[in-house]
């Protein structure tokens, strides 16, 4: 089942969409889809996670990342 969508309008340079459309073009990808991609980054690198963006639910990923962490040296040791 495809995710909601909310429908919203704002502004942008028309170098900045001009770039925006040609990686989607590129890609095969439709704007909408690209535009997302997008947001979901900005708000990554801001040090949230992107609820919205069909991510893994932050429950999953504290468990990894403990997991992770607990098997560190494990890892290590595999690795060589």
């Amino acid at each position: 089942m495809p995710a909601a969508r909310e429908k919203f309008s704002s502004r942008a340079s028309p170098e900045l969409l001009a770039e925006m459309r040609e990686i989607a073009r590129e890609e095969g990808r439709h704007f909408q889809e690209v535009l997302e991609e997008a947001m979901s980054s900005y708000i990554d690198s801001k040090g949230r996670e992107s609820k919205a963006a069909g991510k893994v639910r932050p429950d999953v990923m504290a468990h990894y990342r403990a997991s992770l962490e607990k098997n560190r040296l494990l890892a290590e040791l595999l690795a060589r």
